[in-house]
């Protein structure tokens, strides 16, 4: 990885003549109190090294007489200069050569110099960045996009469910009525069968009672007709016999009551509202078991794409352990970039620039006051044993700080004899 072994600038916004030698690993913090050149530090690294889209809009320092000057080495070699009236880039290698802006684009990455671009983007542009560089993006995208019309197919059939559970529970249950709804006309038939049997043993009984009066009749006769009594005789024994069958009749026969469907007729539209009723509960408490079973089997499908989702970016080869994606923001450990320690959104940050472009070792960081001494720490920590440097700046004199800037100087530096300013030769006719 190429990091910044040495840089020198001069007269650069508030800096007048600042050297600087980052460590190789971990945090240089460039303090100092407002308004005395830090910021001007990194932007003047910016510039040098990001090109002129990086350049400030008033690059040299108010009241100097003297162009700007930057003169950063980088360790593979390069020697990065910027100085003359149009602040002109020269770049030349270990060998000698020149090289130019796309050498150093090659190895420089954009989000290294402006750190906040990438910390600033929403969590959306966050997550898109890193899953373009691990290259599941479009796989991602479309297991989401799966996801979400599951998902929404399953709320849509939750709610569903819930409101056919809800409508079940409502309703009134009769447990005496019966199960089907009762037909007016069907009762009214029965009725008239019950009638008409009754009718029937009415008709035998009515015709016990003139059995009984013709035997008697007969019986008399019997003495009154001496001469017919062989035929009265005959009559009689077949009347007998007729009598006796009846009355063995008449002994079995019972009349039906059609008190209770008369008592249903009456009550039928009540009747039919009891069994309306408990249809509809069994039907909505049926739907509500349908719809349940929609939902799971739902849910297992969403499960299974999040697990696809878990096992893409598990095979990826992330930049930083625990971090992933989920609903297309990045998560770290569990949290969303709003829930992250500033030393975690500067690690995850960091590491995301890294593999951008493993070849830069280095960051700049501004405005590290917001950080306590343990975040601070415990950043520096991490990038040690990830082998990079940051260069960052801090309102503070403290010992945090790897150097102090006063008035554009480094406190306690020998102050750099500014470069010889170049003046143009001027040519008189006739000399060579």
């Amino acid at each position: 990885m190429i990091k910044i072994n040495k840089l020198e600038i001069e007269n650069v916004k508030r800096v007048k003549a600042v050297k600087i030698e980052p460590t190789a690993n971990g945090l240089t913090v460039i303090g100092g109190n407002n308004g005395q050149g830090k910021t001007s530090v990194l932007d003047s690294i910016a510039w040098a090294l990001g090109g002129n889209k990086h350049r400030p809009s008033q690059a040299e320092r108010e009241g100097s007489a003297v162009p700007p000057y930057l003169h950063i080495v980088l360790s593979n070699g390069l020697v990065v200069e910027r100085k003359g009236k149009n602040s002109d880039l020269k770049v030349i290698d270990p060998n000698g050569e020149k090289g130019g802006q796309q050498l150093l684009n090659s190895f420089v990455e954009e989000l290294a110099i402006d750190l906040p671009k990438f910390m600033n983007s929403t969590s959306t542009e966050k997550a898109k960045i890193l899953l373009q560089i691990i290259g599941v993006g479009d796989k991602l995208h479309e297991l989401e996009k799966n996801e979400q019309e599951i998902y929404n197919r399953r709320h849509t059939i939750g709610q569903i469910a819930d409101q056919k559970k809800k409508y079940a529970k409502e309703q009134p249950y009769f447990p005496d009525a019966p199960k089907e709804l009762i037909s007016a006309s069907d009762m009214i038939r029965q009725q008239q069968e019950i009638l008409a049997r009754n009718g029937e043993n009415q008709r035998k009984r009515e015709q016990l009672t003139s059995l009984e009066y013709r035997y008697t009749q007969q019986a008399a006769e019997i003495e009154r007709m001496k001469k017919q009594l062989a035929n009265a005789e005959m009559e009689l024994s077949k009347t007998a016999n007729d009598l006796e069958i009846a009355k063995k009749s008449a002994l079995d026969l019972h009349d039906e009551s059609t008190e209770e469907l008369e008592a249903n007729i009456q009550h039928i539209d009540e009747i039919n509202r009891k069994v309306r009723a408990n249809l509809d509960k069994d039907k909505a408490e049926s739907d509500a078991s349908d719809y349940r079973m929609q939902y799971e089997k739902l849910t297992n499908e969403i499960n299974e794409v999040r697990k696809q989702k878990s096992d893409l970016l598990q095979k990826s080869n992330l930049p930083l352990e625990g971090l992933s994606v989920a609903e297309g923001e990045l998560i770290y450990n569990g949290q969303k970039w709003d829930n992250m320690s500033g030393a975690d959104q500067l690690r995850v940050s960091t590491a995301i620039v890294r593999k951008l472009k493993p070849s830069c070792g280095f960051i700049l960081l501004d405005k590290l006051e917001q950080m306590d001494m343990v975040t601070l720490n415990e950043f520096g920590q991490w990038l040690e044993q990830e082998g990079l440097h940051a260069i960052a700046t801090r309102v503070s004199t403290g010992e945090e700080c790897s150097i102090i800037i006063e008035d554009g100087y480094v406190a306690g530096q020998e102050r750099i004899a500014s470069p010889p300013v170049e003046t143009p030769k001027t040519w008189k006719a006739g000399e060579f």
